[in-house]
Formats: C-alpha cells, sequence, structure tokens
C-alpha cells in the first residue's frame, strides 16, 4: 500500500498533477510561480527535513513558501498585495480564533489563488503537552472554523500544521486518522524573534534555503518586518535562480467563493493587533519556538 502511494504521488508530480505557471501580467520582472504540483496525505503524510525524513519532491533550487499563525490585519492584507504583484501562490497555516475574528481575509486568500491548510484554532504552544481529547478538539475545531471563514470546505486543504511545531508521536498518529498531512519545513527564517529586522530575515531564509537548495520555507504572515522582508527575499531567490512551486491537494475545489466586505475600520499602525488568550503565548521575548523546543526537543524518526 505505501509503495503504491509514493508512486501515485510521483505520478502525479510528473504527470497531470504539475502544471506550469503562466507569466506575470504586468510584471515582467516578477519571480512568479513556476509550476503548481498536487501532493495528497496518502502519499507524502508528513513533509519537512526539519523534522521529518522526507520533504515535497521538488527540484533543485525550487522553493515553496507557507505562511503560518494568521490572518491579522493589516500585515496578511499587505503580504497579499505583495504576492499578487510577484504573481506568487503560496500555503497558508491558518489559526481557527483568527479566521472567526477576519472571514474576508481568509476568502481573500483563497480566491487570491492560495492554499489554505490549518494550524489548530488557538496555537497554543503546549501542544506536545495537551491531552488526547484537547488536541482533537483543537484540531477539529481549528478545521471547522477555517472552513466556516472560508465559506465552502473544500476550500480548506487537507493540510496541518503543529503550532510551535511541536510534535509527538501521538499527535501525529491522531493527524494521520483524520487523513491530514503533517507540514514541517524544509528552512525557516526566524522572522517571529522579537525585534528581528527585515534584512535579518532575508540574511536567514537565503542562508538556510541555499542549505538545503530546495524546500519548505517557513514564515508568518502577521508580523511587519515579514511583510517589509518579503519583497527583497523574493527579488534574491530570483536573483539566485529559485523558482516557487505552488502545493494544492488533489480532489475538486471551488473555483472562488464568495467574497466579504472588509470591516469599515482597520488598523493602520502596521502593527499585528496585540494578541490575548493562548494565541503566541510566551512568543515575544522567548527564542524561536522551532530552534527551542520544535525542532530540538522533537527530531525523532
Amino acid at each position: 500500500m505505501r509503495g503504491a502511494a509514493i508512486a501515485s504521488m510521483c505520478l502525479w508530480l510528473a504527470g497531470g498533477g504539475a502544471a506550469l505557471a503562466a507569466p506575470c501580467r504586468g510584471n515582467p520582472a516578477a519571480i512568479g510561480t513556476s509550476r503548481t504540483i498536487t501532493v495528497s496525505p496518502a502519499a507524502l503524510p508528513r513533509i519537512g527535513t526539519i523534522q521529518y525524513s522526507r520533504t515535497l519532491p521538488l527540484n533543485d533550487r525550487e522553493i515553496v513558501i507557507t505562511f503560518d499563525d494568521g490572518p491579522i490585519p493589516p500585515n496578511t492584507n499587505r503580504i497579499l498585495n505583495i504576492l499578487a504583484s510577484e504573481c506568487v501562490k503560496a500555503t497558508y497555516f491558518l489559526v481557527g480564533r483568527r479566521a472567526s475574528e477576519h472571514p474576508h481575509l481568509v476568502r481573500r486568500i483563497y480566491n487570491d489563488g492560495h492554499t489554505i491548510g490549518t494550524h489548530s484554532q488557538n496555537h497554543l504552544l503546549v501542544f506536545d503537552r495537551l491531552e488526547p481529547k484537547a488536541v482533537e478538539g483543537e484540531v477539529r475545531d481549528g478545521i471547522a472554523s477555517v472552513q466556516a471563514a472560508a465559506g465552502h470546505p473544500r476550500a480548506v486543504a487537507p493540510y496541518f500544521r503543529i503550532p510551535g511545531l511541536l510534535r509527538t508521536r501521538p499527535v501525529e498518529r491522531y493527524l494521520g486518522s483524520q487523513a491530514l498531512a503533517v507540514w514541517s519545513a524544509d528552512a525557516v527564517a526566524d522572522d517571529w524573534y522579537f525585534g528581528v529586522t527585515p534584512q535579518r530575515i532575508v540574511e536567514r531564509a537565503l542562508a538556510r534555503i541555499e542549505a538545503k537548495g530546495r524546500g519548505v520555507l517557513l514564515l508568518h504572515d502577521i508580523h511587519p518586518a515579514t511583510a517589509a522582508a518579503l519583497p527583497p527575499l523574493l527579488k534574491e531567490l530570483k536573483a539566485r535562480g529559485y523558482r516557487i512551486v505552488h502545493v494544492v491537494p488533489d480532489g475538486e475545489r471551488p473555483k472562488s467563493v464568495p467574497r466579504l466586505p472588509a470591516p469599515a475600520v482597520a488598523d493602520s499602525s502596521g502593527n499585528a493587533p496585540a494578541v490575548t488568550g493562548a494565541i503566541g503565548k510566551n512568543k515575544k521575548k522567548r527564542r524561536s519556538d522551532v530552534t527551542d523546543r520544535g525542532v530540538t526537543s522533537s527530531i525523532r524518526r
């Protein structure tokens, strides 16, 4: 069965599941999206060499860009505008509670052509210590919230990223039982560090991408510094010969979902709203969730 699944994945990626993208209209200098590939959880249940032995079967100098923790205005909007101007398609891992608060952004993400996965309901940074029922509730409620915000269940891919990458084998087994692909990453930019500069984000992202030569890059669309770093990062990736790949799930998906108007009052400060409750707990001054705990304490095959 496993061999058949891998063979099926290779068929999707080499044949009808891979589609070349059109040139970027209005911006001939854009990096664009070189191709789209279809990946099923049955074929590739765990993704990302930071924590797993396998990742997406990308060619040399191919990158998949992912964003966690949103949506939050105005930074999600800013990043969506940048991606649109560069004709780049990304994968978003949305927090359920935030999706419920900003459904217009969820629908824009989808209608702009990006893939939507989920990142739990409340982004608890104790995912490796939760009781099984709590894990199930966080996963289930997060998916339900994002699906409701998106306006169509098939607009949400069966892709899940564990908060803080705080994986355990029971959590992974549960996610597998729900036919969810677990996404880790191949490179991180540490853009969630308190006080990190856009220049430093670009430097870290490029250094870690170059070390791997390809793979899944993890960013966060909720930070002003990430929005500021994205244009020079994309420009430098293109200069170095990298190409962007878009990942989509198998099966039928709606071409679009009904748009929702943005709220009349928007935050124009350039800062993400203050985080309360469990989302992002202890993120301000602690070390990176990934380098601190999510990787060093959980690299287990």
